[in-house]
């Protein structure tokens, strides 16, 4: 239940101008979720929220920059260099990589730390992540993709 209210207010917070916590509570209330303002505080703290200028110049939650980017550059040149292909099932990523890279690959992608994926499987030359949700997937392969194309 943490896990999926965590990335609902990751949702929330990009949809969305949000400034205070009470806002974020009374969203995930709409949505369902029985949370209180200690449980919130506890979730930003968590997913290392912070605060930004937003729109209208207030200070609003935003999620820190993607972890990938601070990835050490030889995790991120082995997922470059072992890469193939990658195509997806639903909610399941499969990447295609040189023969007896995937597991490396795989590393990789563990090493970026993508909130998307909630574990990989890999084999010799192939790698199945399980993704959250299928919007999720693809939303990765555009992340996955903006590497493979720095």
């Amino acid at each position: 239940m943490k896990t999926v209210r965590q990335q609902r207010i990751l949702e929330l917070i990009q949809m969305h101008d949000i400034e205070k916590q009470e806002e974020l509570v009374q969203m995930l209330c709409e949505d369902g979720f029985d949370v209180t303002q200690a449980t919130v505080s506890r979730d930003i703290s968590q997913l290392r929220l912070k605060k930004v200028s937003g729109k209208n110049g207030k200070l609003v939650y935003k999620a820190a920059e993607s972890k990938h980017q601070q990835a050490e550059p030889k995790y991120l040149r082995i997922l470059k260099e072992s890469y193939v292909s990658m195509d997806m099932a639903m909610n399941i990523l499969v990447i295609k990589t040189v023969s007896g890279m995937a597991m490396a690959a795989a590393a990789a992608l563990d090493a970026c730390h993508f909130s998307e994926i909630v574990g990989c499987i890999a084999g010799d030359d192939t790698i199945m992540c399980a993704v959250r949700t299928v919007p999720d997937t693809i939303h990765l392969m555009k992340k996955i993709e903006s590497i493979l194309n720095d």
